[in-house]
């Protein structure tokens, strides 16, 4: 008989994603489409999955249905030995409201918890492109005799002001956990850098059970993970870190180790893309010993006619690039790009015609949008404002599902 620990896997995807807007518009941030025929939801899960960790509940809640309906058809697994990748609904089972918080998500959800009687609970959010051995990371959960878990990935101290900043003894204990601090903690190896939290967590499922309910309680608690269940453990002395440069995943380079990238602006969502496509990436999809997982497309493989061109770029299944130019740019199923017309440092979803002599520079394209032939997007920043589209602070133009870019 095993004795290897009984574990469920929570994965936090109920966010709205304001910041990704108009990609959150009709759909959930975890569901927004990542790398050309991913989901962001695909990189956890194939995270999970790669780990050996195989009972997964996903807590959806924001515009869920493409969300839910992507879990449905692409993550189906045997459940001859209790695997399953189960999305879990908002479904009021204390009281009329909806989740207040991440962890009310998690206390509303505790069914899940007794149901499936784990030794312990990861607790992981759906937003993140990054790859990790979760195993490893349980491992030394187990071996620090902690209570609570919390990842944490160095950052320059210059910058750490910006993050949720975990300091820790030499020991790995969390002393404290500090929200955006002025002036950082340095690490105690390395006074220059300073422990960020991955927002992803382990728990012992009594204590954490405990807590969840003990917050629950609170009035005047905001049920939030990061602000209100981590402190609670740090005061008790029951909290680690988990250093992600210790984390060995099979097949990463020197390049991509220790990758891990929040996309939830439109500047990082499309410079992690950015990140994908040159010669030796900053962030390798191609890796075959930790592969990402998802549903592709049912279409033939990209087709290049009238000396098309893609260079330094990601083409997916089903794209024709019918005497058009694509230069670092990710396309996603079923994209026609037509004569003459070029693609330049762009995000391309499924769908969308590009037509002849048209220009598309530093934009995202939603799904099925139409440009018209001649016409420009990411050109001229007052033409795209006054066509109505959105524009980032770093001046990446933003086409909305369905959109038509008239020339």
């Amino acid at each position: 008989m095993s004795d290897r620990p009984n574990v469920l896997s929570i994965v936090l995807a109920g966010g709205e994603g304001k910041r990704l807007m108009p990609l959150t518009a009709d759909r959930a941030k975890p569901a927004v489409p990542f790398g050309g025929t991913y989901r962001l939801i695909d990189y956890v899960l194939s995270n999970l999955a790669n780990s050996g960790l195989t009972k997964i509940a996903v807590l959806t809640q924001y515009k869920s249905h493409s969300l839910d309906r992507h879990i449905a058809q692409t993550w189906r697994m045997s459940t001859l030995l209790g695997s399953f990748v189960a999305s879990v609904p908002a479904q009021q089972r204390t009281g009329k409201q909806w989740y207040m918080g991440s962890a009310d998500a998690i206390y509303q959800s505790l069914n899940l918890i007794t149901d499936e009687d784990p030794d312990y609970v990861v607790v992981f959010g759906a937003d993140n492109i990054y790859r990790m051995d979760v195993g490893a990371m349980l491992n030394a959960h187990i071996a620090s005799g902690a209570e609570c878990s919390v990842a944490g990935i160095r950052v320059p101290r210059s910058e750490a002001s910006a993050f949720g900043i975990i300091d820790a003894a030499d020991d790995g204990r969390i002393i404290q956990f500090l929200e955006k601090p002025a002036d950082p903690p340095g690490l105690p190896d390395n006074p220059d850098e300073s422990f960020a939290s991955m927002g992803n967590y382990i728990f012992s499922r009594k204590a954490f059970v405990e807590c969840l309910q003990a917050d629950a309680e609170d009035e005047g608690s905001k049920h939030d993970m990061g602000g209100n269940i981590v402190p609670f453990f740090v005061g008790k002395g029951q909290a680690n870190v988990y250093d992600f440069t210790k984390n060995d995943v099979p097949g990463s380079t020197e390049k991509d180790r220790n990758y891990w990238r929040d996309v939830g602006t439109i500047d990082a969502y499309h410079a992690a893309h950015m990140d994908l496509v040159s010669v030796e990436p900053e962030f390798n999809l191609y890796n075959r010993k930790w592969s990402v997982f998802t549903q592709q497309a049912q279409a033939p493989g990209a087709k290049f006619t009238l000396r098309g061109t893609a260079e330094d770029s990601i083409v997916s299944s089903g794209c024709i690039i019918s005497g058009g130019d694509v230069d670092r740019s990710v396309l996603s199923p079923n994209v026609v790009v037509d004569k003459w017309a070029k693609v330049e440092e762009s995000v391309v979803f499924s769908g969308v015609k590009i037509g002849r002599n048209a220009v598309v520079r530093r934009a995202i394209l939603d799904k099925n949008v139409v440009v018209e032939d001649g016409a420009e997007v990411g050109v001229n920043r007052e033409a795209d404002l006054a066509r109505g589209f959105d524009i980032s602070e770093q001046g990446i133009t933003v086409v909305a599902k369905g959109g038509r870019v008239n020339a």
